[in-house]
Parts: C-alpha cells; structure tokens; sequence
C-alpha cells in the first residue's frame, strides 16, 4: 500500500515504514503528525485518485528529527564589470517515518 501526499509544495510517494525529509514542520520531535493532503492511494490492485484531494484520507507520521541541509551556495558574476555576489543557503527539514495509511 502506498499514498501520494503534499506537503510544502511538493509531493511525496509514501509507504509505511518510509523515513522522508519534508519542509520543516511544527511538531515536537516524538509527535504524531496527519497529514490529510492526500492525491492518491493505492492498495495494490485498487487505485484512488483525488481531484485534487481525496476526502477522508489521512496518513500519519512521527516525527523523527529535525535538522538542515547541505550548504548551497549561489554565486553571481557578470564579466568585466567587477560585480561578483556570494550567498550561501541551507534549507530546514524534518525527518519522518510513516506510520499509517487511512
């Protein structure tokens, strides 16, 4: 069985047990947490599709961990014009694991 879900503005396939990084989330590290965005579930040989949305759809999640990612860095450059730009960016994320899907 696995689901299709969003979260932060992008989409997750899921199944129980799966361990994801989504946007960071505001929950407690231990906490259960629904997500009711659901797109699509499948049992195997039965397939439910949203439009968009499906009603009465949850999966559950316990938070794992929160943390950051890898450091990005942007670099600007326009030649012979001595315009040179540097940033750095790193993305907060919260760890996962599937623990349902209803």
């Amino acid at each position: 069985m696995y689901a299709v879900i969003e979260s932060g503005g992008k989409q997750y396939r899921v199944e129980p047990g799966d361990v994801i990084r989504v946007e960071k989330l505001n929950a407690a590290q231990g906490e259960n947490v629904d997500f009711d965005r659901v797109l699509m579930v499948s049992d195997g040989n039965e397939v439910r599709v949203g439009a968009p949305l499906l009603p009465n759809a949850t999966v559950t999640a316990t938070v794992k961990a929160h943390g950051r990612g890898e450091k990005i860095r942007i670099f600007k450059l326009r030649r012979r014009k001595n315009y040179r730009r540097t940033q750095g960016h790193r993305q907060s994320y919260t760890e996962i694991e599937i623990t349902g899907i209803k």
